[in-house]
């Protein structure tokens, strides 16, 4: 593991490209990301319960993805071997809940490069480390756009399962905020009105969103039919 510094990744940075080993295949990440989102989402390490239950979730959620223009990839410091083995674990436990078909790609990231660019390895829990005393990765999700650029991050404790529908929430917040000019309120759901943008002055509005609302001159709502 490089002992340079990781850099500091914020929303509106660029996602780091990098080459990796993933159950797919070798991949280069831009490329592989292509014209779609994506999410990269990290794992403390393999057999572990609840990333187990996660990876389940989000194999049973493909369809989801597909239709929001969304790949999913993963990544735990673990070698190939692993994953594969593991990914026969997700999908025997995961059938409990629904048929469950792990088919996106995991990154093997046993020498922590990958995490550390990331900024995703664990230093503060002392028990979050392998048999070697390396730190596992911090449980994160980056949301990255078609541009590459980081829209959203979100870390979880180990003991804290991820919430996928906020997850594809967000994404559809995201994409909807880029191609009409809008923001969404506090527990907005696909469907509900929207708040639009400060950008977007009276005349504008009017022509944009008809039926839309002035509550105060800074918060003005509408109604939107997205697909």
């Amino acid at each position: 593991m490089s002992d340079a510094p990781a850099p500091r990744l914020r929303l509106g940075s660029t996602a780091p490209d990098f080459e990796a080993a993933t159950t797919a295949g070798t991949i280069k990440f831009h490329e592989w990301i292509g014209t779609s989102w994506a999410i990269l989402f990290s794992h403390p390490g393999d057999f572990t319960p609840v990333c187990t239950t996660e990876l389940g979730e989000v194999a049973r959620r493909a369809p989801d993805f597909a239709k929001r223009n969304v790949k999913v990839i993963g990544i735990s410091a673990n070698n190939l071997n692993d994953h594969h083995s593991w990914i026969q674990d997700i999908n025997e436990y995961g059938g409990k809940v629904g048929p469950t078909d792990v088919q996106f790609p995991i990154i093997a990231d046993p020498d922590r490069k990958i995490s550390a660019l990331y900024d995703m390895l664990d230093y503060q829990d002392a028990t979050n480390r392998d048999n070697k005393g390396l730190p596992f990765t911090v449980r994160t999700v980056f949301v990255i756009d078609p541009k590459k650029v980081i829209r959203l991050t979100i870390s979880y404790p180990a003991s804290t399962g991820r919430n996928f529908d906020e997850i594809i929430r967000v994404i559809d917040s995201l994409q909807i905020g880029d191609k009409h000019r809008v923001t969404t309120p506090v527990n907005w759901q696909k469907g509900d009105d929207v708040i639009v943008h400060p950008s977007v002055t009276n005349d504008e509005a009017k022509t944009l969103f008809p039926d839309f609302t002035t509550h105060k001159p800074y918060l003005r709502t509408t109604p939107l039919k997205v697909e």
